[in-house]
């Protein structure tokens, strides 16, 4: 039954557990209504209410119930057309919603002006219905093909299908009760563990699979031969539900000594999906031995420093002491939670052998893997390119992971036009990229990124056409990208002509009426308009009340219906390449742009991913959960599975995500602002591994659906009454204290989504094949197909982001990311660990993903003040590591803890900085005298912390320039975009001000050809001062000092040399910053030479003023030698 009203639906066990409870399509309590653009050009909707108390119904819109005749064979008929109509009608509908508002979907001719080919795309080419004055197209199966409901073949479209079902069910062609054609197939179940024998139906199938029987087997009584079919498709019967292939079909030579066939998962020997690789001990132990001898010279360095204060320049010594206890107590929350880094490796092999390889149960070889929803998240398309999001998404629809348990959402929080038809070009051209993919084994699969590479691409590649069909894509992508750069122009275009209509319409309605014409009375809202003729419900380019970007209805538009469940192979003759022997499938994609209206708070990112989180809940309801950024695309098509192999293993059911390192791609060869950040990804990130797992760090990481939703792992006291392998448990047998009353206060009302969390928690469980798997689930339960989808369905998905659902619920607080942060990441994060959970880190021989990241330095500094800021709103909320629980690592604790202080590191950092020229200035040293032991504690610990450096180095791969490069920028951020946060987050604790660094001029780069044109840009902002003047301080300081050394009657060099040494490493550290202000061309931006010139003179001058030379030549003992400080 498929329906388009508010009746219960049975879309809530989306997935083949069985027991589980029906749902209401829509329990918000907000009215659907659905509206199509007729031929006549009128827009009409009609909700429940209205069509309940019609009398009469309209053709474009009714409640209806399939009733299909039985067959001839008197077996019921299967309702496969109506869901196949059904499915069409979602897929080919503009779904629209929100606050105060009924849902209306919208039937859409065409989505873009361009040609759409692929069946499962909307508004892909068809034949007309074959009804008068109809201009339908007729619904189609999953290849493209015509389905014709009736024998007679009569072509009739959806719409006139139910009309003619409805009023007297007969075919309009024949005349006759309608009888269905062999057009489908059956699709049998082997959850149950049992293997069937091919009926008649399945003739067809084992045709499409080189089977030998080429017709249905029959004997004269019309009843299937299964003799027949033993003799010529060479059968075989087993024993109860073994079944034996014959010999050598599966590779057996015959010399071994395991029986030849195939085996079930249960019966082979089990075998972990990955393993922990600890770091050698040659590395590790003399690491561990160093940290601890530093540790305790440094108790015994600022020992030494508090009992030997400088009386004679007491607030030198106290800014210097203070400083170091610092950075002491700094050093020890960066460095102990690296005491136990690991390396993990997993199996793919052993994970497609387990989960889709043939079995007695599984002949077929169907996936039992569990299903993933790859969220894409994008804001506005002028910062973004369409052609960025367009690559991303490319390289989604083409990774390696089962079509039909794959499903991709983007998120425009923006609404635009332009972001949507950029999405539908992509879903167009993966028609042809993605079998090219798939035939030929590309890599990458960002078409962007693959076109791009230097070197022979014919490499590895075995088959003959690869070269012609490489060409014929290249061109095919190169018209892409013409129409999507052209897409803001046609959409202009288009617009102004659609209102320009508007206006002469206008004109001729008031002339008729007689009423005056002036352009004074003329007002046509400047409207923004789709393809096929109508407006756009986001954002138009000339904002309008509703159409704005902080004010439009909530969008969604299944741009890509859901595939068949088993492969589809594609043919020679209707298409551009010959895909006669590969799966042209496409993994389902939606469309979402949630609603936002004046006077919600909408949360940014994090709100948006929420949004997407309830979306995917009730159209896929995937058990894991991957987001990426626009610009982050999949560089190892098999990323997903490498991430599948920790979670789908052994103990794999409390990890709450696996978090991927970042990798970005045009970074200048120097990368001189450390973008690439590999001491983080690759040395923190690698230690946290071996505690309680790595931060989350926004994008790139696999999540559990259900650890998102606020639960703890599971535990054996709170299911110790259940049977988890059989059955999927409530959502209270996952937390006691949830009343199920209290379900809309913790989740929104959505019953959907409620009961969907269950059916989350089961199918994102381990294969219960090991005795340790406490909490598995049988195999082959995931290998039914999902349910299509219904009208219903998708209009509670438009309900569940619109902007007051989350009103009076949990969500941002203790359900999906956590709000009240601008580094929603790491506070989410947080918060599983805080809960029990633990988190993995993958590190793939070939990065799993690319990106892009900022190169030029106020672009870098500005990313840096973000995340600054971030830590510092963490270290004054609720979310400070100090008030975790006891569930998260004392390790895991302290490394939480360093997350929310380090910006603090700045205000001892910059006046750090200061002292090597207040030192050369005055004439003074941190110390009154130095003796042997300072020296000694000085060179061992420089001396352990090189060696820290030179093993840490060691064992997570980093490069020794990566690792000063790194040194380098932290020191000029910490000069900077630290302090800057230190400085925002207290005025906003303390005043309630929020303070925001915006750039104030800027300037364009001359070479467009150069890659690294932006590297050279000179953007002025407020961040470069502090740096600026630590510098221009520290070299006035040693030219006074070089001054007043040549002048005295006996120069003291020793001491110019001792503290201009320091200066001068203060300067080394400001190389990059320095380079950076000088541009390609050096055209520094006069007011940074301004600015900082005054300040610093400002400040010599004070200095001056305040401790003046007395111009007295210090005298040196007499048989004093060796080197002395100032």
């Amino acid at each position: 039954m498929a329906t388009l009203t508010n009746q219960p639906s049975k879309k809530a066990p989306r997935s083949p557990v069985k027991g589980g409870p029906s749902s209401s399509s829509s329990s918000s309590g907000q009215t659907v209504k659905f509206a199509r653009r007729t031929s006549s050009g009128r827009y009409v909707s009609l909700s429940r209410e209205d069509l309940d108390m019609s009398g009469e119904f309209s053709g474009d819109y009714m409640n209806y119930t399939v009733h299909i005749p039985p067959t001839p064979d008197n077996q019921p008929m299967d309702t496969s057309v109506a869901a196949k109509a059904e499915e069409q009608y979602v897929a080919n509908s503009l779904f629209t919603g929100g606050f105060n508002s009924v849902t209306r979907a919208h039937l859409m001719d065409k989505v873009i002006e361009s040609q759409v080919s692929h069946p499962q795309m909307a508004g892909s080419k068809g034949s007309s219905c074959s009804m008068p004055a109809c201009d339908g197209k007729v619904m189609k199966d999953e290849r493209g093909n015509d389905v014709m409901p009736c024998e007679c073949r009569y072509k009739i479209c959806r719409d006139c299908y139910m009309d003619a079902q409805k009023d007297t069910g007969l075919c309009p062609g024949c005349k006759e009760p309608y009888k269905v054609a062999d057009y489908e197939d059956d699709i049998p179940n082997y959850a149950s563990g049992a293997l069937s024998l091919p009926g008649p139906d399945d003739a067809k199938k084992d045709r499409d699979r080189n089977n030998n029987m080429s017709m249905m087997k029959r004997n004269q009584n019309g009843e299937f031969d299964h003799n027949k079919w033993l003799f010529e498709t060479q059968g075989t019967y087993g024993y109860g539900n073994a079944y034996w292939p014959q010999d050598d079909v599966y590779g057996d030579d015959g010399d071994g000594g395991m029986p030849k066939g195939i085996l079930e998962t249960s019966d082979r020997p089990w075998r972990p999906l990955s393993r922990v690789i600890d770091i050698p001990n040659s590395i590790l132990s003399p690491y561990r031995l160093l940290i601890l001898i530093r540790f305790i010279i440094l108790c015994f360095f600022l020992t030494w420093r508090v009992r030997n204060p400088n009386d004679e320049a007491m607030w030198l010594w106290f800014m210097s002491v203070s400083c170091e206890l610092w950075f002491a107590f700094s050093w020890i929350l960066d460095q102990v939670p690296k005491m136990h880094p690991i390396n993990r490796s997993t199996d793919l092999e052993l994970l497609r052998d387990k989960f889709e390889a043939p079995s007695p149960s599984n002949p077929t070889g169907r996936s039992d893997l569990p299903g993933m929803d790859l969220f894409v998240s994008t804001a506005d398309p002028e910062k973004e390119p369409p052609l960025t999001t367009a690559n991303t998404i490319l390289s989604i629809l083409a990774c390696e992971y089962p079509v039909e348990k794959l499903a991709c959402y983007v998120s425009d929080d923006g609404g635009a036009l332009l972001t949507f038809e950029a999405m539908a070009e992509a879903c167009s051209f993966a028609d042809l990229w993605v079998p090219f993919c798939r035939k030929h084994d590309i890599e990458p699969r960002n078409p962007d990124t693959y076109f791009s590479l230097k070197g022979d691409p014919t490499k590895n590649k075995s088959r003959q056409d690869f070269v012609k069909d490489r060409r014929r894509v290249k061109r095919e992508y190169d018209e892409f990208k013409v129409r999507i750069n052209g897409l803001p122009d046609s959409i202009r275009r288009r617009s102004d002509a659609f209102n320009a209509r508007e206006e002469m319409k206008m004109m001729k309605n008031m002339r008729e009426s007689g009423a005056e014409t002036t352009l004074d009375r003329l007002k046509v809202q400047k409207a923004t308009w789709m393809a096929d003729g109508t407006h756009w419900p986001g954002t138009w380019a000339v904002a309008s009340r509703e159409h704005a970007k902080g004010d439009h209805a909530g969008i969604l538009q299944v741009m890509l219906k859901p595939p068949s469940t088993d492969p589809l192979t594609g043919s020679s003759d209707d298409k551009l390449l010959d895909f006669s022997d590969v799966d042209i499938r496409l993994p389902m994609f939606v469309y979402v742009s949630r609603e936002k209206r004046p006077g919600y708070e909408h949360n940014k990112k994090a709100g948006a991913m929420n949004a997407l989180v309830r979306a995917s809940a009730v159209l896929s309801n995937g058990p894991f959960i991957l987001n990426l950024d626009c610009d982050h695309y999949i560089y190892n098509c098999n990323a997903l599975r490498e991430g599948m192999c920790f979670m789908m293993d052994r103990g794999g059911e409390d990890i709450c995500y696996i978090q991927f390192p970042q990798r970005f791609e045009g970074i200048d060869p120097s990368d001189r602002y450390a973008n690439h950040n590999t001491v983080f990804f690759d040395g923190n990130m690698r230690a946290l591994d071996g505690l309680q797992g790595p931060v989350y760090v926004g994008t790139g990481t696999m999540f559990r659906r259900f650890a998102l939703y606020g639960f703890e792992p599971p535990k054996a006291d709170k299911i110790s009454n259940k049977n988890p392998e059989t059955h999927a448990l409530k959502t209270t047998d996952f937390d006691p204290d949830l009343d199920v009353n209290l379900l809309p206060k913790r989740f929104g009302n959505s019953t959907l989504l409620a009961e969907s969390i269950p059916i989350a928690e089961f199918q994102g469980r381990p294969i219960a094949d090991h005795p340790a798997v406490k909490y598995g689930r049988p195999p082959g339960v995931l290998r039914a197909p999902r349910e299509p989808l219904d009208a219903a369905t998708v209009a509670e998905a438009v309900s569940v982001i619109s902007c007051w659902y989350e009103d009076k619920s949990e969500w941002g607080d203790r359900v999906g990311w956590i709000y009240g942060s601008v580094t929603e990441d790491v506070v989410t994060g947080y918060r599983m660990h805080n809960r029990g959970w633990r988190s993995v880190y993958c590190v793939t021989k070939r990065d799993a993903f690319r990106g892009s990241a900022p190169i030029n330095l106020t672009d870098r500094l500005h990313q840096v003040l973000r995340w600054a800021t971030g830590s510092v709103e963490i270290f004054f909320s609720r979310n400070n590591a100090i008030l975790a629980s006891k569930k998260l690592n004392l390790l895991q604790r302290l490394a939480y803890l360093n997350v929310g202080i380090y910006p603090f590191t700045s205000l001892f950092l910059i006046v750090y900085c200061f002292l090597p020229a207040l030192s050369l200035l005055s004439g003074f040293f941190i110390v009154k005298n130095v003796d042997v032991i300072f020296l000694s504690l000085l060179l061992t610990m420089s001396i352990c912390l090189i060696a820290l450096a030179l093993l840490e180095v060691k064992w997570s791969g980093v490069g020794l320039e990566q690792w000063w490069r790194n040194e380098q920028f932290w020191l000029i951020s910490g000069t900077s975009a630290h302090l800057a946060a230190v400085v925002q987050g207290l005025l906003k604790v303390i005043a309630g001000i929020e303070i925001s660094f915006t750039l104030t001029s800027k300037s364009a780069g001359e070479d467009v050809d150069d890659i690294y044109a932006d590297l050279y840009l000179v953007k002025w902002t407020s961040l470069m001062i502090p740096p600026i003047v630590i510098g221009m301080v520290n070299i006035i300081a040693m030219v006074v000092a070089f001054s007043r050394t040549i002048y005295q009657t006996v120069p003291q060099w020793s001491k110019f040399i001792g503290g201009a040494f320091f200066s001068f490493w203060v300067l080394a550290h400001l190389y990059p910053f320095a380079k950076g202000l000088m541009g390609r061309s050096k055209k520094t931006p006069t007011i940074v030479f301004v600015w900082s010139g005054l300040i610093a003179i400002t400040l010599s001058l004070l200095w001056v003023a305040y401790n003046p030379a007395t111009g007295e030549p210090s005298t040196v003992a007499t048989g004093a030698t060796g080197f002395t400080f100032p």
